[in-house]
């Protein structure tokens, strides 16, 4: 697949697994080339450091805060230590909101067979901004006709300038505006995005922004949500520090995947099960993978890489 303009072939990170008395802990450490500021090697460098000083005697929940600047080694060892201390929930909400692509005969019976949400619609995601804002602005038109009780989340990852997310908005009918439960940072900078919401009546969430140092929750017209994807953003603790600030701004969080393994996306979907119970989380990204990893996804067909198949780099 193609990231940000890089082609991705393969996803390639590291798994923790921590053993103390009887209790075992795994978290996964995979920074996303394109998206996270630290690399593989760099991560690795950092997580067999902390890891070291654990084996020592060091509060592992401590050290992972402390990888700020690596938020995918502190978001991989903070899920570990969660695991190994009991403080992550068994229960998994495997309600996600599928991407919509594909084959439309296809797309359409997927989307007619969703369950709804706590208010009884189906949400689904749509990446925009990738072709052009009018092929955008039809397609999602498209969709909504089609499926009535549908609400879609898209993700336009800052690609427009506000003439183009104009022209999207002008092919989406007002009395349809209402089912777009958000945009991603449809233009390239907040400002544009906050007067796109403010001209067409198209709510936003931010994403990127969520990751950019000194970002601060606040309630802004035309703003309903913030995306969170821990991989990109850190520690455990302040995934839950976001999600309480957007609580208490009125906003909705939402958990979202950065295309982890199955074993990420378990524990994502635990995550999401546990912080934000009433909001279909965005995971629908193990589709990508040609085979799951130590832990199974409920329901997908593809095979299991188990745990002795995986390449050991450090023990204690």
């Amino acid at each position: 697949m193609v990231l940000r303009n890089q082609r991705l072939k393969s996803r390639d990170g590291l798994l923790v697994q921590l053993w103390q008395d009887d209790q075992i802990g795994w978290g996964e450490v995979a920074p996303l080339p394109g998206f996270s500021q630290e690399s593989l090697e760099q991560a690795q460098q950092a997580t067999l450091h902390a890891l070291a000083q654990w084996s020592q005697g060091a509060s592992l929940s401590a050290v992972a805060s402390a990888f700020s600047a690596l938020p995918s080694v502190a978001f991989g060892l903070s899920m570990a230590d969660a695991e190994l201390r009991r403080q992550l929930p068994a229960e998994v909400s495997l309600h996600s909101a599928p991407l919509c692509h594909g084959d439309p005969d296809e797309l359409y019976s997927r989307l007619g067979a969703l369950p709804g949400d706590g208010n009884g619609n189906k949400v689904a995601k749509v990446k925009v901004g990738l072709y052009e804002a009018v092929g955008d602005g039809l397609n999602v038109t498209m969709l909504l006709e089609a499926l009535p009780d549908l609400h879609l989340r898209l993700d336009a990852n800052r690609s427009w300038a506000p003439a183009k997310a104009a022209a999207f908005a002008r092919y989406v009918a007002p009395e349809l505006r209402s089912r777009i439960a958000f945009i991603e940072e449809p233009c390239t900078t907040r400002e544009q995005s906050l007067e796109f919401a403010r001209d067409t009546g198209i709510a936003i969430a931010w994403d990127e922004s969520v990751r950019e140092k000194g970002f601060e929750v606040h309630a802004e017209p035309g703003l309903v949500a913030i995306i969170i994807k821990p991989t990109l953003i850190g520690s455990l603790t302040r995934c839950r520090e976001l999600i309480a600030q957007s609580h208490r701004a009125g906003l909705v969080a939402v958990i979202s995947s950065s295309i982890e393994s199955s074993l990420g996306l378990n524990q994502l979907a635990r995550m999401a099960a546990w912080l934000t119970p009433d909001v279909v989380p965005g995971l629908d990204t193990l589709d990508l993978m040609q085979a799951q990893l130590v832990r199974r996804w409920p329901d997908s067909p593809l095979p299991l890489i188990a745990e002795d198949q995986l390449e050991p780099i450090w023990h204690a």
